[in-house]
């Protein structure tokens, strides 16, 4: 067996474990939070609760009663705080994270009207109390009441209630009109940051049984049997789209749902399979024999909302808080609690009075001892380990095929001449006193010259 095998049969296998250590590490990062056991309407409700809001738009109207001689009538005022209350209650959406918000102009149109149409609406509500106590026709107590009372003044109000239970005065930017008038579409602004919001879809794209789901705070789901909390609550409803052409008596575009819906859900948002809002609903079908027939609700286009939500200035931009609520939500989805306990903290820090997050802090802390593990937070050290096992497999494989070269034969150091005996023409020492001279070289010479003259005679 060679040299190359020998190494080979020792690298080849150490290469194969390394190879497998880096393909594991990237298969490891590479796995994601699963929330396929979650239905997609359950998503949706999860991420649209925290920005759909509770609106109260009303005018309350100041009474004096002037009859001194009817206590009775005075009681009644009295009871009443001599005020009356016009307006009423709906839905809205945040599409800002800085506090704008989408409704009906209807929601709001208590505290839009002029000052001579809301006391005419105040006392109007006021004759009928008394007419309904006294048992008396409506003209009567009319003719009775405008003889001894008049208003002292109207203050004009819009609240909007958060589902944390923050309660904010709201301001209108940009108002339509009524149901039967026109465009029904407010948008207001409230003060806030980080605000949870909701994206604005296109309603170009709706096609007739499009699933949808309506959002908001209907009336009907109100009931002295729940706790107070409860009203901060919103109700989701699912439903198909019905109809995508129709439009009012004065050619304001209308989507027809069969979601079920009541008074309080009106401004409310219409929400697609994307969660994005594709209307806002705005009126319901006639009532049949005095009763509500659900399955024939209308919504307001969302591109018609865009329409007011431009004229305001409104930008609609989601927010952090979102962000990390959406991730926190796909991690605890997935079992990796410890992962989302980090994250729905982090919203709360960002945005304490969020709806939702104490709910999934402590469902998260509870849940911790059975959190999965997120691999991919360890990526820096997968990319340690993963460059060091490949730097190995480098020098592995060098030290496997890469064959040294031969050293070249140092080249053999030049010889030194041999040393010649003296030849026969040396000149010898033949006086005998261990020097060469003068002498011995004469002498030399002379024999030298016997010598040759000798081969000459021969």
């Amino acid at each position: 067996m060679n040299l190359l095998m020998k190494r080979a049969l020792f690298t080849i296998p150490l290469c194969l474990i390394l190879i497998g250590v880096i393909v594991t590490s990237f298969v490891l990062m590479g796995i994601k939070p699963s929330s396929s056991n979650i239905s997609q309407a359950q998503k949706l409700a999860e991420y649209t609760k925290p920005a759909v809001v509770r609106i109260l738009g009303y005018s309350v109207v100041g009474w004096q009663f002037n009859n001194p001689n009817d206590p009775e009538v005075d009681a009644i005022l009295s009871q009443l705080n001599y005020q009356s209350v016009v307006g009423g209650s709906g839905s809205g959406a945040i599409i800002s994270s800085d506090g704008y918000i989408v409704t009906n102009a209807h929601v709001v149109e208590a505290a839009q009207m002029e000052d001579e149409d809301i006391a005419n609406a105040a006392f109007d509500q006021l004759v009928t109390i008394i007419a309904d106590y006294f048992q008396v026709d409506y003209d009567t107590a009319y003719e009775y009441m405008l003889t001894y009372t008049q208003y002292t003044g109207i203050q004009k109000v819009i609240k909007v209630i958060l589902p944390g239970g923050d309660i904010l005065d709201g301001e209108v930017k940009s108002y339509g009109a009524p149901v039967n008038e026109g465009k029904d579409v407010a948008v207001l602004k409230i003060e806030g940051k980080n605000l949870p919001t909701l994206k604005l879809g296109n309603s170009d794209n709706i096609q007739n049984q499009d699933n949808i789901w309506v959002s908001g705070y209907p009336a009907a789901a109100d009931s002295d049997l729940l706790s107070p909390d409860s009203s901060l609550v919103s109700s989701m409803n699912a439903g198909q789209i019905s109809a995508t052409d129709k439009k009012t008596e004065q050619g304001s575009p209308v989507i027809q749902i069969n979601a079920a819906a009541t008074h309080g859900n009106s401004g409310g948002p219409v929400i697609n399979e994307k969660g994005e809002i594709i209307g806002l609903l705005t009126f319901r079908g006639d009532t049949v024999n005095g009763q509500e027939v659900q399955g024939f609700n209308f919504s307001v286009p969302v591109n018609t909302v865009k329409e007011f939500t431009n004229q305001a200035g409104a930008k609609n931009t989601s927010s952090s808080t979102d962000k990390l609520y959406k991730e926190g939500l796909e991690l605890y989805w997935g079992g990796y609690y410890n992962n989302a306990l980090e994250k729905f903290e982090a919203v709360q820090r960002l945005y304490p009075n969020h709806s939702e997050i104490k709910k999934f802090i402590t469902n998260s802390e509870q849940r911790a001892g059975d959190s999965k593990t997120l691999w991919s937070d360890y990526k820096t050290i997968f990319y340690i380990v993963d460059g060091v096992a490949a730097l190995l497999i480098i020098l592995l494989l060098i030290f496997t095929f890469v064959r040294k070269r031969n050293r070249p034969v140092p080249a053999a150091a030049p010889q030194a001449p041999p040393v010649q005996p003296p030849a026969e023409n040396t000149i010898p020492d033949l006086n005998g006193d261990g020097k060469i001279d003068v002498q011995d070289i004469i002498i030399a010479l002379q024999e030298q010259q016997k010598n040759q003259q000798k081969k000459d005679d021969k």
